[in-house]
């Protein structure tokens, strides 16, 4: 299978400081991949490197010719009391047909809210509207940084459910920066754990059991890992290659 996006040995500087070493990474066709660690980790930063925002400082990112991405970043830097509606934030910069915005609102579970002014959302309303505008060119990566920080968790596992089938109806991957890992996991095909390097990788429920991950995280999510889990369309066996946990 050939990867979308993939790094080799990638190493990331930022103010002078290394904040990721040797990352070596690939994400395949419709793949849900949750990459999770603590804060200051480098996980936002990874994250820039693969749309091309942050150069390496040694190795390399590789991306699939003409590869369509979508990007949600953590928060939207937008002046509370400019008024704008939806469909304008949408429109920013290029206009973009009624059509065109509608369908990308609905797909993201924000149907109606053109007319909306983006000051009077909620924050899981304006999280649904940044994945509309991320949608619009139909990408083949959807890319979002933390994208339910602040919601509750039931707010996250609608919004991650949400995720799932927009990958299940445009067949793209999803590249996912969570803090909220068991409420995440149930979704994800593959989890990564970075500290500064990739800690451990693999199956959810094999990273979950893996000392590295219980180091950084603790052990009290098992439950709550259960509660979110929901039915799959596909299955994934658990000897898939990168399978289990071992330190870079």
């Amino acid at each position: 299978m050939t990867a979308l996006i993939e790094t080799r040995d990638l190493t990331l500087h930022m103010g002078g400081q290394e904040v990721l070493r040797d990352v070596n990474f690939a994400l395949n066709p419709r793949e849900i991949v949750t990459v999770v660690g603590p804060n200051g980790s480098g996980k936002s930063t990874f994250l820039r490197s693969l749309i091309g925002a942050v150069r390496p400082h040694s190795g390399k990112v590789t991306r699939k010719p003409g590869l369509r991405l979508g990007y949600v970043p953590q928060k939207l830097a937008l002046d509370p009391s400019l008024p704008m509606t939806v469909a304008r934030f949408l429109s920013l910069p290029d206009r973009i047909p009624a059509h065109m915005c509608a369908a990308a609102l609905a797909e993201a579970g924000a149907e109606g809210y053109a007319d909306r002014q983006i000051a009077d959302l909620s924050g899981g309303q304006l999280q649904r509207v940044l994945l509309a505008r991320a949608l619009l060119n139909l990408p083949e990566v959807l890319l979002l940084d933390e994208p339910t920080q602040g919601l509750d968790q039931p707010g996250q596992a609608a919004f991650y459910r949400q995720i799932e089938e927009v990958r299940d109806r445009l067949g793209c991957a999803v590249l996912l920066v969570s803090h909220e890992l068991h409420v995440v996991m149930s979704a994800s095909d593959r989890v990564i754990c970075l500290n500064g390097h990739v800690c451990c990788e693999g199956h959810p429920e094999v990273v979950a059991q893996a000392e590295e991950y219980r180091a950084l995280f603790g052990t009290g999510t098992g439950g709550a890992l259960a509660l979110y889990r929901h039915e799959h369309t596909h299955s994934h066996d658990h000897d898939h290659a990168h399978e289990g946990c071992d330190h870079a």
